[in-house]
């Protein structure tokens, strides 16, 4: 059997580990892996792609990035905003469906976020042997607990708000660090609690600058001159507006910028010294967590699997500690959102963080 494989969207810690993992579990079937370069652009004539043999994917488990490449651009590109998805062009579906007959692949693994997935089941319905696995650093797919890279990104920020405290702390400013997070706060809420953030600002929870300046001068007021401020790139200004960097870009609208709106207003409303940080891409490089090494390597295996059983068009979940699998339909476009009364904000709340609400 020849299967192949390919990363779509942006990179993030762990889909090494995934190829690591097909690879490996095809091998002790005696199966053929073909792994598309750059993405679904790999697919078009005349195919851009390479054999995959454990020999090379010694030493692979533990590097970022994705050694097959990827893309969030070009002719495949289907999600243009939450809830709104374009369909690709028949005309290039069948250039693509040419190079995957010509190879003879009997499955094809999808490695990527809602929007890849969304083009995996366009070609699913369409009569391909499609397998997905969830890969966002975001953690905001409802039909899986959690994506490899999630723990990684989290580190990301913990090691980023260990180092801003020190500083602060010398200088008694209010620090602002802003993390992705489009429309889910998972990132900010994780690593700001366990990187000992004072403020959490989420997309799913509306905040007022003046509660926060008011928490903060309740601070000074205790001794505590120092203030640790984290906010997801998604969450809205109190007046409803999301801070853009590009409106007019193609798909979704680019976000970042919102951590310095916020330390300009901050040090306006308590005439405290404030400093602004974008972590950006810092989350998506580097090596992965052990976690996200082990996590990503069993999604990896578990779609081998689902190709031995001929159970296309499903996706990979991992659930109560148990790596299965769901149906791609029943994954997409289907966002994970924090809770604003769930168990992890609670605990927040519980233990003096400020939410932005109260």
């Amino acid at each position: 059997m020849r299967i192949g494989i390919l990363n779509s969207g942006g990179d993030c810690p762990g889909l090494n580990a995934v190829i690591h993992g097909v690879v490996g579990a095809a091998h002790q079937l005696g199966w053929e892996v073909i792994g598309f370069k750059d993405g679904f652009e790999g697919l078009l004539p005349p195919g851009d792609y390479c054999t995959l043999t454990p020999k090379d994917t010694i030493g692979i488990l533990k590097l970022g990035g994705t050694i097959l490449g990827s893309t969030n651009k070009g002719h495949f590109a289907a999600k243009i905003g939450v809830g709104n998805v374009a369909e690709v062009p028949k005309e290039i579906i069948n250039l693509a469906r040419h190079t995957i007959d010509q190879l003879e692949i009997q499955a094809l693994i999808i490695v990527g976020g809602d929007g890849s997935l969304t083009t995996g089941l366009q070609l699913f319905r369409l009569g391909w042997p499609i397998i997905g696995i969830p890969k966002t650093i975001d953690n905001d797919l409802s039909a899986t607990a959690m994506t490899f890279g999630f723990d990684s990104a989290v580190t990301t920020v913990v090691d980023a708000l260990d180092r801003l405290t020190t500083t602060a702390e010398s200088h008694k400013r209010i620090m602002v660090l802003e993390v992705m997070g489009r429309h889910a706060g998972w990132i900010a809420l994780w690593g700001g609690i366990a990187g000992g953030a004072n403020v959490i600002l989420l997309p799913e929870i509306p905040f007022s600058l003046d509660k926060i300046a008011e928490f903060i001068k309740n601070r000074e007021a205790h001794g505590q001159r120092a203030t640790i401020v984290v906010v997801a790139e998604g969450a809205k200004m109190p007046n409803g507006d999301l801070v853009t960097i590009d409106k007019n870009c193609s798909g979704e609208i680019r976000l970042g910028g919102i951590g310095e709106q916020v330390a300009t207003r901050l040090q306006e409303l308590t005439g405290k010294e404030t400093r602004s940080t974008t972590l950006g891409h810092l989350q998506r490089g580097g090596s992965p967590t052990a976690f996200d090494r082990i996590l990503g390597m069993r999604f990896g295996v578990m779609a081998v699997n689902l190709a031995q059983q001929k159970a296309f068009g499903r996706m990979v979940s991992y659930q109560a500690y148990h790596v299965d699998s769901v149906t791609i339909e029943e994954a997409v476009n289907k966002l994970r959102l924090v809770d604003p009364n769930g168990e992890v904000v609670q605990a927040a709340r519980a233990v003096g963080i400020c939410m932005g609400d109260s």
